[in-house]
């Protein structure tokens, strides 16, 4: 992270509260992008088309991307946006967890997708928390021709609520490098394609802790992979709990698969919120006197 990208992040942050939305530009240089979609080339040649009229049947997606080229990392663990994050649904987690790493391509004559709200794949109250911040990476050129994603800005929050958005939807229109940035309660959905080129790009998607995330991330990345990975992004992919006591191992954090001595019966260990375990220890307090 450069040093005037966080003081640029804090501003974008305001936006994207207010707004739902933010485009941040330069986010990461334009060759890390150009060799990750280099690296899923492949992939993307390989892929069928999706099955569906939601995913829809002139577009390709594949996940795994960790998995699939080394540079995927920098933006899944993209610091000032993992901060922004963080900072973002920090109010209704103990932590945050990667929830999709996936790769889109929209092909020439593909129709506009059906407007959605992410946040809808829970059966969550909406208006009240957000439970999730997407970033959409273009690989290519986006532009409102050929399917770039359009957002309707002031759609979030208990707006969410209203049958029918007030402002009218804006292209994210970006360069590779760029990170279009919005909220699981923005409206949102990707445009036709009315060119002759492959629209191509990588959303990012964080949810809080204690969701079931879109993406599978234990069998995207078992342990046998995970080992590999630094600690946080290892943490960052489901191998860490989630207080209390969520996504244990044996009633152990799930990083202890990361380890040599797995095979090893384990104790089950406590990790609660600060105020449950104070109310444990007065509560053994109580049956003491």
């Amino acid at each position: 992270m450069t040093e005037t990208m966080m003081p640029l992040l804090e501003g974008h942050a305001t936006e994207l509260k207010e707004r739902g939305y933010c485009i941040v530009r330069g986010a990461l240089p334009p060759a890390t992008i150009a060799a990750l979609d280099q690296d899923l080339a492949e992939d993307f040649a390989r892929t069928p088309f999706c099955e569906g009229a939601f995913y829809g049947t002139t577009t390709k997606r594949f996940g795994r991307l960790l998995i699939r080229s080394q540079h995927a990392a920098a933006l899944v663990r993209h610091s000032a946006i993992l901060a922004t994050v963080e900072t973002l649904l920090s109010r209704w987690c103990d932590r945050i967890q990667l929830n999709v790493a996936q790769a889109i391509a929209v092909h020439p004559s593909a129709p506009a997708q059906m407007p959605h709200r992410d946040q809808d794949m829970w059966r969550a109250p909406a208006g009240e928390a957000e439970y999730l911040v997407n970033v959409i990476w273009p690989l290519t050129h986006f532009t409102a021709a050929n399917g770039a994603t359009m957002v309707w800005p002031d759609s979030h929050g208990a707006n969410a609520l209203v049958p029918e958005p007030s402002t009218a939807p804006v292209p994210a229109e970006m360069a590779p490098g760029d990170a279009l940035l919005f909220l699981g309660s923005t409206l949102h959905g990707a445009g036709a394609n009315r060119t002759e080129e492959v629209r191509r790009g990588i959303v990012v998607g964080y949810s809080l802790g204690w969701l079931k995330p879109y993406e599978n991330q234990w069998l995207a990345y078992p342990p046998e992979v995970a080992r590999s990975f630094p600690p946080e992004l290892a943490a960052l992919v489901g191998y860490r709990q989630h207080r209390p006591n969520l996504g244990n191992y044996e009633g152990q954090c799930p990083s202890v698969l990361l380890g040599e001595r797995v095979d090893q019966p384990l104790a089950a260990i406590d990790a609660l919120r600060p105020d449950q375990a104070a109310m444990v220890d007065a509560y053994l307090a109580s049956q003491a006197t």
